[in-house]
């Protein structure tokens, strides 16, 4: 694999490349974290897709700063957690297996060049070597926590661009969810309560059909959400752990709650129904 100075990617090991970042955890500490945009590695038999290698220091390549924030809270928690080890651009973990951005031809107005002409079979030979374990990863650790119980809660950690189309966003934080609000509520009011700009289902909509938690976590019927971090907060180590430290704070009084660890369907508001 080849990799570039991107803050909190996990560093080149070469080839050939699990495509999977496990931290084992405690089986039994009812929180399992996931990071899909961990890391800005791509094989190197793919170089950059065509780009300059500075390219891969932007968030098209990666989300910035989640992988350090992942990691943190999974040692505070001493939970499980699973971590990409491969670019977003080579193929995106957190959209369905038919989702026509699954790899992205065009990210944030730049042309992908070692994507733009990618036919069906290349997109599937990526999605079984690289999208597939790590969904596959997800599923078997949710397994084993469900069998021995308690019924884990599930966050995905990702972080955001500071300005979009040059207007600022004013959210230090986003809690995105579909229409299961056991988990939501309680923890966009805790962090507003630690004094945090909380945005509810922003920058983004928590209800995507075949992202990483919709596959994984609300068709099991666990409460699960997706945690965004504004990237200007968490562009170096010690910044996201300490902003890692506060949210573990705001997230830990939440998590006693006896609802985040039982089985509940809730319709999405996509129109899918469990």
């Amino acid at each position: 694999m080849s990799v570039s100075s991107q803050p909190g990617a996990e560093p080149d090991r070469g080839e050939p490349h699990d495509p999977v970042e496990r931290i084992e955890g405690r089986i039994d500490a009812g929180l399992l974290l996931l990071c899909d945009h961990a890391a800005n590695t791509l094989p190197q038999s793919y170089g950059a897709l065509g780009l300059p290698p500075s390219e891969l220091d932007r968030h098209i390549a990666c989300d910035i700063g989640a992988a350090w924030i992942t990691r943190r809270l999974a040692e505070i928690f001493d939970a499980p957690a699973i971590l990409s080890r491969f670019s977003r651009l080579l193929i995106d973990p957190n959209r369905g297996a038919d989702d026509p951005t699954l790899v992205m031809r065009i990210s944030d107005g730049r042309i992908i060049p070692g994507n733009a002409q990618i036919d069906a079979g290349e997109i599937e030979r990526r999605r079984k070597r690289y999208w597939q374990p790590y969904r596959s990863a997800i599923a078997s650790k949710i397994e084993a926590m469900l069998a021995l119980g308690p019924i884990p809660a599930v966050i995905s950690v990702h972080t955001f661009t500071p300005f979009w189309r040059e207007k600022a966003r004013p959210w230090e934080i986003g809690v995105l969810w579909d229409s299961d609000e056991r988990f939501a509520r309680p923890l966009i009011a805790a962090l507003a309560e630690d004094g945090l700009i909380v945005g509810d289902n922003e920058p983004y909509d928590g209800a995507l059909v075949g992202d990483t938690l919709d596959s994984e976590v609300t068709r099991r019927g666990l409460a699960g959400l997706l945690v965004e971090v504004r990237q200007d907060l968490v562009n170096e180590k010690e910044k996201a752990v300490a902003l890692a430290d506060r949210f573990a704070g705001a997230l830990g009084p939440v998590l006693q709650r006896p609802e985040l660890h039982r089985i509940e369907f809730f319709p999405s508001r996509t129109g899918r129904h469990v």
